[in-house]
């Protein structure tokens, strides 16, 4: 059984913000442990929104496919209920 849409939206914010908080975090340890300044703090940054971007519009076009599937069995439970 699928997750209702509202529910597949919370995921996918959820998903970017893990992206973003977990690119940009994990980019400034390794600048830390690394000592190079802040260029891989900004490149976690990127790399996370770059990830975030792209599995959002996954997560989205997934979610507006399952709404049409529910749309179009919702209409033709209609036409079979109203008869010929």
């Amino acid at each position: 059984m699928r997750l209702s849409p509202a529910v597949q939206l919370l995921g996918m914010g959820s998903y970017v913000a893990v992206c973003i908080a977990g690119g940009t975090v994990g980019g400034y340890f390794l600048d830390e442990a690394l000592h190079t300044g802040k260029i891989l703090t900004l490149s976690g940054l990127a790399l996370g929104l770059a990830a975030a971007f792209y599995g959002g519009y996954r997560m989205l076009m997934d979610t507006i496919a399952e709404i049409q599937r529910w749309d179009a069995a919702t209409a033709q439970a209609k036409r079979k209920k109203q008869g010929p």
